[in-house]
């Protein structure tokens, strides 16, 4: 018998975001290519932060469970899914679906469908609404469901799969690897994963922070330098590196100076995403060594396995802090405060 509702921790209110209310919904229809996997744990990320408290927009759902880095066991399958079966412990990410038929699906870069539907506060193209991972079940199309290794524990791989995957896609993308030198701004959820997924590749790491707090631990991380910004923190790195990607989400940084230390033609990948944009970049700095100025969103399917495949032979192990799923509000505000070392995962607890 098809499963028909989830229950999940939900958010009603932009103004309330840190209240979360247990809620019983419909989900999706199962349709041919579509997944139901049993949440057995979910991450928690910066995006659920910025769309709960409505930094991102107004919500596009009645309410919004947020949480889009699962781990679960499948427990339906439609009838044209050939990867998976009943039983198997598998992750669904950030994206859940894709239109099948824009340029970017029809290629290796699905998660640019020009109209994706995302891991929590969208809809699907019939207008069904689709929630996150804060819950009892998800559910996804096949090709957004990924096997997870026997060697990960599935509050290792959680995280992986968006905070991972944002910063191994454009690591893999431009090349980092031995013999590269790829900086990384910012040391949060998606600066640690930078480093450790960085040094893995076996590229070597620098850390730019704004002061020396989190020092240890980026050098504990794989990090071979760490770098406080303060004023002229540049000037003996022109020209320097092969890749920075620039994980925090503030509108301050020092643009100008950080686009500087680039090699010729190099870019710098902002992964972070600051609610009031960007303004403090001038084209003469881009100039100067034809540095480009990019950005990038998760990652195609093949990149999240070789992520997880790298995890299990390099023995990738993030810095992650694990609370039951009905304290998800401590681990918001964790997020909001900037405490968290470095990534939360949600444990399942609800007896539905």
């Amino acid at each position: 018998m098809t499963i028909t509702h989830a229950t999940g921790y939900a958010i009603k209110d932009p103004k309330d975001y840190l209240n979360f209310e247990l809620t019983k919904y419909e989900l999706e229809p199962l349709e041919d290519d579509r997944i139901t996997v049993a949440v057995e744990c979910c991450g928690v990320c910066g995006s659920d932060h910025h769309t709960i408290s409505g930094g991102w927009g107004p919500f596009l759902t009645k309410f919004v469970v947020t949480g889009h880095e699962v781990i679960g066991k499948v427990v339906e399958v439609g009838s044209k899914v050939s990867e998976f079966k009943v039983g198997q412990r598998v992750g669904v990410g950030a994206q859940v679906g894709c239109c099948g038929k824009c340029k970017s699906c029809k290629g290796t870069n699905e998660q640019y469908c020009q109209q994706p539907v995302h891991g929590y506060n969208t809809l699907w193209y019939d207008n069904h609404e689709h929630q996150g991972g804060y819950s009892t079940h998800v559910r996804a199309q096949e090709r957004f469901v990924f096997p997870i290794p026997d060697e990960l524990a599935s509050t290792d791989a959680a995280s992986m799969l968006c905070g991972g995957l944002t910063v191994f896609s454009p690591l893999v993308r431009n090349g980092a690897g031995p013999g590269k030198k790829v900086g990384v701004v910012g040391l949060g959820g998606l600066g640690h994963y930078a480093v450790l997924f960085g040094s893995a590749l076996g590229a070597e790491v620098t850390v730019f922070s704004r002061s020396d707090a989190k020092k240890e631990d980026a050098l504990k991380m794989g990090a071979k330098r760490f770098i406080a910004t303060t004023e002229g923190f540049h000037k003996d790195l022109q020209f320097e590196f092969d890749l920075i990607i620039v994980t925090a989400s503030s509108s301050k940084l020092p643009l100008d100076e950080l686009l500087s230390t680039l090699d010729v033609e190099k870019k710098l990948v902002f992964v972070g995403m600051p609610e009031d944009g960007l303004s403090n970049i001038t084209s003469q700095t881009l100039s100067g060594n034809a540095a480009a100025l990019a950005s990038s969103h998760l990652g195609n399917k093949q990149e999240v396995k070789q992520m997880l495949q790298l995890a299990v032979d390099k023995q990738v192990k993030p810095w992650v802090n694990i609370l039951q799923m009905k304290d998800a509000a401590k681990a918001i505000k964790a997020v909001e405060g900037n405490t968290v070392r470095y990534r939360s995962v949600l444990l399942q607890d609800i007896n539905a």
